[in-house]
Order: structure tokens, then sequence, then C-alpha cells
């Protein structure tokens, strides 16, 4: 099963994300994707990652390449988060660059062939109104495109709003 959470900052998806991986089961496989810049971002890492370890979450370090992690079959995957990613992908000398969207959509593929479950959170940027530079109007751009693309495939897709799961496609958690 495939599920897209959305929301925006602090909205309560990444919670919301972690609790359906857990009732799905299964050996539980945390997939990060921000890289530690700074010393906030690695405090911020350190913090997420005690929390989820109560939770059962094995952490996987992947800031791109998705494609090729090779993980236990009917396993449990968190992929946290698509927007860190595709940034990653899109901006980093080692990322796929141009075919970010074919390189993502590509590791998805993997990934939902390996797991029973993938639950990918990503963030809704789009409402502010705001113009951008050409480089992060080319970033908010293939967010959406990937955020559709993904939406198209999943089982379920849910945006969070101030804690409240708004049931986009498919059905809630029981």
């Amino acid at each position: 099963m495939l599920t897209l959470v959305l929301g925006g900052a602090a909205s309560g998806k990444s919670e919301y994300a972690e609790r359906l991986a857990v009732e799905a089961g299964g050996r539980k496989f945390y997939l990060a994707t921000m890289k530690p810049f700074d010393a906030e971002c690695e405090a911020r890492i350190k913090k997420h990652r005690a929390a989820r370890q109560k939770k059962g979450f094995e952490t996987v370090e992947q800031y791109t390449g998705i494609a090729e992690l090779r993980l236990p079959k009917g396993c449990t995957v968190l992929l946290e988060c698509l927007s860190n990613l595709a940034a990653n992908e899109l901006f980093s000398p080692d990322g796929a660059g141009q075919d970010t969207d074919t390189a993502i959509l590509r590791g998805l593929d993997q990934l939902c062939a390996q797991a029973e479950a993938v639950v990918i959170v990503s963030n809704e940027i789009f409402s502010d109104g705001v113009s951008y530079d050409p480089d992060t109007e080319r970033y908010l751009a293939l967010l959406g495109s990937l955020n559709r693309a993904i939406a198209a495939r999943a089982d379920r897709v849910v945006e969070v709003v101030c804690g409240i799961p708004v049931i986009c496609k498919g059905r809630d958690i029981e």
C-alpha cells in the first residue's frame, strides 16, 4: 500500500505518517533524506531519531538515489521527506539533476516492489503566493509534479491540516 501524506510546516503530517507506518506493522524503516548541513540540523536529526527508535524504526539515511536502496521484502517504509529528497536530487552534485523526477519515481517503484507499505511525507508549500528566483521556482514545479504523480499512484492521499487528517483519496486507518 502506498500512502502520500501532505501538509504545511508543523501541521502534524510527520506524526500522522509515523502512526500509519507503525500500524502497518512488520519491520519498519525510516528513510531519512535530510542532510545534516549544520549543528541545528544535526540536533534536530538526533532528536527525531531518538523519538522514532521508541517506535521500532530502523533509520536509513539516503539523501539521493533511493532506487539503489535494498530493503527486506514485506517491510514498511516511511520516507521523510519527499521535499528534501527532491532538493537533494535536483541541487546536489551527486543528485540526478534534470532527471530528478524520473530518478525519484523509479526509486519509489523500487521501494514499492520491496515493501508491503510505503508512506511518503511531503510538504504543501504552494499557497504563499510569493514569487521566487528561477531555481526555487524550478524546485517548486518539480515538487508539485512529484506530488501529483505520487498521488495518482497512491492507494491513499491524506493532507494533514492543524493536526487533522483530511482524506483526499482512499480511507483513513481504523
